[in-house]
């Protein structure tokens, strides 16, 4: 039997709690008896439409129409039921304003005086901290999304940035948002074949792209990316022009050398000065966002998700698992550490919606000092404040260690969110043993880009104990199914008992399933990502166990080949793109996996290259490989061991198989499946398990 892990914090009182008012307010409207957080998961996942149909009411979004049915409970999972249908919603509106709920079909009130801060921006390299209210963010919003219009931005059409996390990129994303278009972003830090890997795909008519990149202490200028954006987009008959972005808002670059780019202060002139903002409503599932996964093989897959779903779920996560209606939102402060690559960057800019201030930072959170960027959670008064397991384990290691509680007040902050990889139970009790103080919850979540949401995260109903995460997410219904099952159209899993490890699973609809992949007509590509594992379940690709006497669900890293070096999650095909662009004449084929050990803190990247005949695995081949990588997929995706393999395994029809190669390097015995055409190539990767030995042996090829 399972031993119950070291109780670490435990909410100071459950019935004073937004879920549960949530809950007696229910039980009263639909004659249930919820008297605990289990029994109100229990209802949310069996009930999911009077579930989601109770936080509509009580919480209601900014919208217009009405709805005869929450969703068809009937449908099978995989048809992507539709949610809510006959509301009309906007994000940005539910952004800026909220819903005064004694009529909430169409009247807008604002959240907010027009005085209080809304936003504050923090970018390394300048000592200056800019603050916008809400009144200047709605001015701001309503200037380009007129400008916007007046360019002939209307709903559906795409508008991408490749931009940093700060208020111009927020005020990009809310004015494209309030046409009824999409957005898409990208990072600065990724390579131009990686953005365009992305832009291709969804023809963007405008490309909003800062003029400078700043981390580390490096500047880059980034009008050389313009130009070869520019170059790559060549043809799209959709795409207009480049919009730079000032990096230094006092001196904006010149961009006449870079073709088809105009400042952003000209594209503002097309709207006339008009600051008012008009909404464009549109369906409930209507997209508004698209998010990249590239998962492990092809291109990055195109994620599209609706506002209505995203709206209403936030809904769920801020106030059922956060009680933001219990917190005066003036006195509330968001810090997500984050690009606008990821999928967190929609978590920091949603913050917004429960009338939190967005804290947006953008640069390296080292610099001037390992304190620096703890400092800044005191100065500004954080409440909650988003960072990684990396950056804890950062700290912990530092010489001396450095523990937040002792560098800044912390009064303030009481929830630290993780995620990005997995949180080890002694980074849990290095938290509150050395670094915060004892008020200050660990919210340690799992979920992301293929959800927009958590499928496990925190309360403030139970207890947290060492190790894992606290609960599975209201109207989630999580189970474990057996991995060991090859799975197929049409073949059902099975669910393991409690305790047991295996595959993260969804069995029942939720809101935030993606609408649709961009350019996927048949749906073969949204089918294969979640519902060819298992039948009519979503299979997330997490391993992941339940905890017997807690609940708390433990994550055991990625169940596929996608890589997760640093939270910096990545598909293998990435790599693979770029060796086939590059080293075509040199390369047979190759392998790339991540090797995660009992005992390492993190994940590495190992690529085994096969050498076409006649040609040799050299010291000079290994940095042009990483070289090449750098350039195309980013510095972040190099993986940090390159080896040469005599052979691939593959499956009978040729596919090649990365999840073996991964357990083996991580320390694990595996039994060969006998689908795998070649299994006994298997036996050459045990080595590098034992990489640290290997590599002091004069044999190793580096």
């Amino acid at each position: 039997m399972a031993t119950t892990p070291r109780k670490l914090w435990e909410p100071s009182d459950p019935k004073k709690t937004c879920a549960w008012e949530f809950m007696q307010k229910a039980n009263q409207k639909r004659n249930r008896n919820m008297q605990s957080w289990e029994d109100l998961h229990s209802w949310s996942t069996t009930h999911i439409a009077e579930f989601w149909e109770e936080i509509f009411q009580q919480y209601p979004l900014v919208h217009s129409g009405s709805y005869t049915r929450v969703v068809d409970e009937s449908a099978r999972m995989d048809s992507i039921p539709a949610w809510f249908e006959g509301i009309k919603v906007n994000f940005a509106e539910n952004i800026l304003y909220s819903c005064d709920p004694s009529d909430y079909n169409t009247t807008t009130t604002e959240r907010k005086r027009d005085g209080a801060i809304a936003v504050t921006e923090v970018r390394e390299g300048s000592t200056e901290i800019r603050q916008v209210s809400w009144k200047e963010l709605r001015e701001r919003i309503g200037l380009l999304s007129n400008a916007m219009r007046a360019r002939g931005v209307k709903k559906g059409d795409r508008v991408a940035v490749v931009a940093s996390n700060s208020l111009d990129t927020l005020t990009v994303f809310l004015a494209v948002t309030s046409l009824g278009g999409i957005f898409s972003s990208s990072s600065t830090d990724m390579g131009t074949k990686g953005i365009l890997d992305r832009l291709l795909q969804i023809k963007p008519k405008f490309v909003f792209v800062d003029d400078w990149a700043v981390y580390n202490g490096k500047t880059v200028d980034l009008r050389p990316k313009m130009n070869e954006i520019v170059a790559g987009l060549k043809g799209l008959k959709d795409f207009e022009t480049l919009v730079s972005q000032a990096r230094w808002q006092d001196r904006p670059e010149d961009v006449s050398m870079v073709a088809r780019c105009e400042t952003w202060a000209n594209f503002l002139k097309a709207g006339n000065g008009d600051k008012v903002l008009r909404f464009e409503r549109v369906a409930f599932r209507d997209p508004f966002l698209i998010v990249y996964s590239s998962g492990t093989t092809g291109m990055p897959k195109c994620i599209v998700h609706c506002a209505g779903g995203v709206l209403v779920n936030n809904k769920k996560e801020s106030i059922l698992h956060r009680d933001a209606l219990k917190r005066d939102p003036e006195q509330s402060a968001m810090l997500q550490y984050t690009t606008t690559g990821w999928i967190m960057y929609l978590s920091s800019c949603i913050a917004l919606a429960s009338g939190t201030r967005a804290v947006l930072y953008d640069g390296s959170p080292f610099l001037p000092d390992l304190k620096a960027f703890i400092k800044l959670v005191g100065e500004q008064k954080v409440t909650d404040w988003g960072i990684s397991p990396r950056y804890m384990q950062t700290l912990a290691t530092a010489k001396p260690p450095i523990n937040p509680r002792d560098v800044t007040d912390l009064s303030s902050l009481t929830r630290v969110i993780s995620t990005g990889m997995v949180l080890s139970e002694s980074q849990f009790e290095w938290f509150y043993d050395q670094a915060f103080p004892p008020h200050v919850q660990i919210g340690n979540i799992s979920g992301g880009t293929d959800l927009a949401a958590c499928f496990t995260m925190d309360t403030l109903m139970k207890p947290l104990y060492s190790g894992g995460t606290m609960t599975a997410s209201l109207g989630m219904k999580v189970e474990v199914f057996d991995q060991e099952i090859e799975g197929g159209k049409g073949i059902k899993g099975k669910a393991l008992p409690i305790g047991e490890s295996g595959e993260l699973v969804c069995t029942k609809a939720f809101p935030t399933m993606p609408v649709m992949f961009w350019d996927d007509p048949t749906g073969e590509k949204y089918f294969n990502a979640y519902f060819a594992r298992f039948d009519n379940v979503w299979t997330h690709g997490d391993f992941v166990s339940i905890h017997p006497q807690t609940k708390q669900v433990y994550l055991h890293g990625r169940a596929d080949g996608v890589l997760n070096p640093s939270g910096v999650r990545f598909g293998s095909a990435e790599i693979y793109n770029v060796l086939d662009n590059n080293f075509g004449e040199e390369l047979q084929d190759s392998i790339c996996v991540g090797q995660r050990r009992p005992q390492d803190m993190d994940e590495s990247v190992m690529l085994f290259l096969l050498m076409k005949p006649g040609k040799k695995f050299t010291p000079d081949l290994v940095h042009r490989v990483k070289a090449a990588i750098a350039r195309d997929a980013g510095k972040r995706c190099v993986p940090k061991y390159v080896f040469e393999t005599p052979e691939i395994p593959t499956t009978i029809n040729l596919k090649k198989v990365e999840l073996p190669v991964k357990q083996i390097v991580s320390g694990k015995t595996i039994k060969p499946s006998d689908t795998l055409a070649n299994k006994d190539c298997l036996k050459f990767y045990y080595q590098f398990a034992k990489v640290e030995e290997l590599l002091l042996q004069p044999r190793s090829k580096l």
